[in-house]
C-alpha cells in the first residue's frame, strides 16, 4: 500500500505573521495521520513554518527553486539554501511557472537534478492546457513533461520524486476533472514510469491530483486506484477544509 500524500501549495498567501498564526491553529486541529502532510510556503515563510512544526509531522516544502547553486541570479532561490534550512521539499514544474515564467521541460530537469542533489525530494508536476485536452494531445504533452524533465534521474533517485498531475485547465478555476478523468491521466503517468525504470518503481511512486482538490471533491477523487493524493491549493489556505481531506485521506 502505498502512503497518501496530502500536500498543500500556499502560492504568494500568508506574510510571516499570517503563517504562524495559520500553523498554530493548525497544528491543535490536525488528526493524528499516517498520511504524509506537507506544505510548500513561500520562501520568507520557510524559517517559521519550520520552527513551528519541528515537534510535528507536518514536512516544509518550497514553491520553487534556480538550477544553479550560486551566482548572479537576483531574487532567485537555491536548493542549497533550501537544504541549509532543511526544507523537505520543493515543487518543480508547476503550470504556474511554466506559464509566468516560461519554465521549460529542460530548466524543470535542471532543476530536479538540483534538488535531488541537496537531498531535497521533489514534487514533480506535469499536466495539459484546456487547448491541448480539446486536441485530443493529453497524453503526448504528459509524456513529453515527464520524458524530459526526467531525463539522467537514476531509478535510485525516484524515491524522491513524488509526481502531481494538475490538469491547466483546472487549477484556481473551479473546474475539476472528474475522478474517472483524473485516474486515467494518474494510471497513464504510472505506466510511463513503469515504462521508464520498472514495475516496482512504478508501484511504489505517488502520483497525486492537483486540480482544485477540495473537501467536497476529495472522497471520490482519492478512492481512485492511481491518485495517492493531492496537491492542494486554494484549500490548503483554509484550516478546516485542508484538515478534512486529511482526514478523508485517512479512511481510505
Amino acid at each position: 500500500m502505498r502512503k497518501k500524500v496530502i500536500a498543500g501549495n500556499w502560492k504568494m498567501n500568508l506574510t510571516q505573521e499570517e503563517a504562524e498564526k495559520f500553523l498554530q491553529e493548525l497544528i491543535l486541529i490536525l488528526p493524528k495521520t499516517k498520511s504524509e502532510v506537507i506544505l510548500c510556503v513561500p520562501f520568507v515563510d520557510l524559517d517559521v513554518a519550520k520552527k513551528i512544526t519541528s515537534s510535528t509531522d507536518i514536512k516544509i516544502g518550497a514553491q520553487n527553486c534556480h538550477f544553479e547553486e550560486k551566482g548572479a541570479f537576483t531574487g532567485e532561490i537555491s536548493a542549497k539554501m533550501l537544504s541549509s534550512m532543511n526544507v523537505d521539499y520543493v515543487i518543480l514544474g508547476h503550470s504556474e511557472r511554466r506559464t509566468y515564467f516560461a519554465e521549460t521541460d529542460e530548466i524543470i530537469n535542471k532543476k530536479v537534478k538540483a534538488a535531488l542533489s541537496q537531498k531535497l525530494k521533489v514534487i514533480l508536476c506535469v499536466g495539459e492546457t484546456l487547448e491541448q485536452r480539446e486536441q485530443n494531445i493529453t497524453n503526448d504533452v504528459i509524456k513529453s513533461q515527464l520524458f524530459v524533465a526526467l531525463k539522467d534521474i537514476e531509478k535510485d533517485a525516484l524515491k524522491n520524486i513524488t509526481i502531481a498531475y494538475e490538469p491547466v485547465w483546472a487549477i484556481g478555476t473551479g473546474k475539476t476533472a472528474t475522478a474517472d478523468l483524473a485516474e486515467e491521466v494518474c494510471k497513464f503517468i504510472r505506466n510511463l514510469i513503469k515504462d521508464l525504470y520498472s514495475s516496482e518503481v512504478s508501484d511504489s511512486i505517488a502520483i497525486l491530483y492537483g486540480g482544485s482538490m477540495n473537501s467536497k471533491n476529495a472522497q471520490e477523487l482519492l478512492s481512485q486506484e492511481d491518485i495517492d493524493g493531492g496537491l492542494i491549493g486554494g484549500a490548503s489556505l483554509k484550516i478546516a477544509d485542508f484538515s478534512e481531506i486529511i482526514n478523508i485521506a485517512e479512511k481510505i
